[in-house]
């Protein structure tokens, strides 16, 4: 299925049901009164996160979505039936805006989180309402009130625990295929991946994490250039960044340092908040170094950096490294998560 994570919806309220003008016609009973009812409240829409929905691509096929209208009244003193709501169902991690203003509306995080999008009409007022001692035999009754229609831009950002970050071909979709059950494309040419991919990382039965791995940023992303910078807000839920660096890349034979320097250019230039975010360093493909070369070259890289975080070096293809890397990810969740990780 193609990822979608943008789209423009438009939702519709019900208007409410009109009031209604009716008087008592029963046998000897020759002046019965007024006993016109209420019309029905318009139905409301709803947006609803659920699990079982991954993109936001159904909405390119389906953009109005319109909740029923209230009934009108009826003699008697019976009421018009309140119009159905409309539940709309949209993936985790969608943000919602009104197109015309830019207003953000809400956040629907959570699975089964739910937001009002559009308030459905008031109900009008049968006759029975406007009866006083004055006016015996009221002719006056309302109608109901149109509902809300609103113009949304959807916006997705996935729900995921830590984030790839890097240029195209160092080793994201390869990593996120060893440690997890998702099988993204992997090949020798940039931009395979097209699209972002979340992985879960089991550790054992109990405790697992949820992994992002989005197409590859590249130089000028920030301005437009390439694929990744569209769905760097992918990264904006995460808890950590592992950057992912080639340290022999053949293809281009660009410097892993040069490499490193443009990604954390184009981070800064897209989100404060993103660059940051806790940042740790992966050396991949230490399995093209010869091993006595190898960790010599790995701490140039990092003192040419002057990184400051923690560094691991592996080989996606092989697994080396995996194991530890991912075990350490999952601890600084955890104490994350516990409140005794001191940034």
């Amino acid at each position: 299925m193609k990822f979608v994570d943008e789209a423009e919806i438009r939702v519709e309220a019900g208007d409410g049901g009109s009031g209604a003008v009716s008087f008592r016609r029963e046998k000897y009973i020759p002046k019965g009164g007024p006993d016109g009812g209420d019309g029905g409240d318009g139905g409301d829409v709803f947006l609803v996160s659920k699990e079982n929905v991954n993109t936001l691509v159904d909405f390119r096929y389906h953009s109005v979505h319109r909740a029923e209208r209230g009934q009108n009244g009826m003699g008697r003193n019976c009421s018009g039936k309140r119009g159905d709501d409309c539940y709309v169902a949209v993936p985790p991690g969608t943000m919602v805006y009104d197109a015309q203003t830019g207003e953000k509306i809400g956040d629907l995080i959570q699975p089964d989180d739910t937001l009002l999008v559009a308030k459905g009409g008031f109900h009008g007022l049968g006759n029975t309402r406007f009866k006083s001692s004055i006016n015996r035999t009221p002719q006056k009754a309302t109608s109901g009130t149109p509902g809300e229609h609103r113009l949304l831009r959807l916006e997705l950002m996935l729900i995921a625990d830590v984030g790839l970050l890097g240029l195209p071909n160092a080793g994201k979709s390869s990593l996120i295929r060893k440690v997890s059950s998702a099988k993204p494309k992997v090949a020798d040419y940039p931009f395979t991946t097209l699209h972002p991919n979340l992985g879960v990382v089991r550790i054992d039965d109990q405790r697992s994490f949820v992994l992002a791995d989005i197409p590859g940023i590249i130089e000028g992303a920030a301005e437009g250039a390439g694929l990744g910078v569209q769905f760097l807000r992918h990264l904006s839920r995460t808890s950590l960044l592992l950057h992912i660096l080639d340290i022999a890349p053949y293809e281009t034979g660009e410097l892993p340092v040069a490499s490193a320097k443009k990604i954390i250019h184009e981070v800064e230039k897209w989100s404060d908040e993103l660059v940051n975010k806790p940042r740790w360093l992966v050396l991949n493909k230490i399995d093209r170094v010869p091993e006595e070369e190898m960790i010599g070259q790995c701490k140039a890289i990092v003192d040419e950096l002057d990184w400051q975080g923690p560094v691991f070096n592996i080989s996606a293809i092989n697994g080396q490294g995996t194991k530890e890397l991912m075990f350490a990810v999952m601890n600084f969740l955890e104490q994350q998560k516990d409140g005794s990780l001191q940034r």
